[in-house]
């Protein structure tokens, strides 16, 4: 059972939601796209259902909601350091099924993999997730295939469809919301996509060899290093430091975390020389092997969820989802 709101009462919802939470959600942005006369989806802040784009995958993903890109982390003087406050509301993260896979992948990294990380932390324990229905495929996304595609432990759901507001809500406390705007019940569950135009085949078992692969290099030699497939990936963790000293005191600043990549040459240079991926294909097998075998090892389950926005979004047209298949093809040759 679930509940459908008029325009008007859709509106008031989201009026009230945006007195107690920062409603984050994946807007269209004219113009803001890498060519010329492009748009882009991305997320930012919203205050009506009518803002966000329902129909079409985000090409960023929800992460910079819960993993900002420039993050300070504290404030600095001779003799003291200062934290930032955290969010003043509590935070609303619309999101499809792959990447509320993602936030899994997200929570293992920074929240139990040895240590919590503090800053991630107190957003997280901030955060509900709205689910957001998927009627139908994605061009470039493969979540069938990983499993990614029914996600269930959703705060709610909501779709939009005309002016009519559906939503089905396990989290009581949100539930109070749409009961309070004059939501009437109907049944609602969420829609999934239930088969994708791309697939993938994950290696059943990858050999000492697959590591020296002649297709390393090959999808190296054309990779140009950019770093744009992990800014878009909802689950790609990678981070470097920076501080910021102010012109009017060169003693004090802040710290900052901002995402890195690593597929961007320097990334893994040390003191004295030393670097431990120095070619592109070194860094393209590391991305990969880490999302379906490294990961995996540790956790138990892929650290891919399928988005496919790393294809969609390659300069080089690099498809980490054909590389999949063909490493998948040619481990299983090696067994045979």
């Amino acid at each position: 059972m679930g509940y459908q709101l008029s325009k008007p009462q859709a509106e008031q919802l989201f009026r009230e939601l945006t007195a107690r939470y920062d409603l984050y959600a994946p807007v269209v942005k004219k113009g803001d796209g890498c060519f010329s006369d492009t748009d882009v989806i991305r997320y930012e802040k919203v205050s009506s259902p009518y803002e966000i784009a329902w129909e079409a995958k985000s090409d960023y993903s929800f992460k910079e909601a819960l993993l900002p890109v420039n993050e300070t982390l504290f404030y600095f003087t001779e003799d003291e350091t200062t934290v930032p406050k955290g969010p003043r509301k509590d935070l609303l993260i619309f999101l499809r099924s792959c990447d509320l896979y993602g936030v899994k992948r997200l929570d293992e990294i920074y929240l139990k993999n040895g240590y919590e990380d503090f800053y991630y932390a107190r957003l997280r324990k901030r955060a509900k997730f709205i689910l957001m229905g998927c009627p139908s495929t994605c061009t470039s996304g493969f979540c069938v295939s990983m499993g990614t595609n029914r996600a269930e432990n959703y705060d709610a759901y909501l779709k939009l469809s005309g002016e009519t507001l559906y939503a089905d809500c396990p989290c009581s406390e949100l539930e109070a919301y749409i009961k309070e705007a004059g939501g009437a019940e109907a049944a609602v569950s969420p829609d999934y996509a239930a088969e994708n135009r791309e697939k993938v085949t994950l290696p059943k078992k990858l050999s000492n060899e697959s590591f020296n692969k002649k297709i390393w290099e090959e999808y190296g030699s054309r990779c140009i290093g950019c770093g744009r497939c992990n800014f878009v990936c909802p689950t790609c963790t990678c981070f470097t430091m920076q501080d910021i000293f102010y012109r009017d005191n060169e003693k004090a600043g802040e710290r900052r975390r901002v995402w890195a990549s690593c597929q961007v040459d320097g990334y893994t240079d040390m003191a004295g020389g030393i670097s431990f991926r120095k070619t592109q294909g070194d860094r393209f097998r590391f991305k990969v092997m880490h999302k379906i075998y490294d990961y995996e090892k540790r956790f138990g389950y892929p650290m891919c969820v399928g988005c496919g926005r790393c294809d969609d979004v390659c300069p080089e047209y690099i498809s980490y989802s054909n590389c999949i298949n063909r490493l998948a093809k040619e481990e299983e040759a090696h067994e045979e």
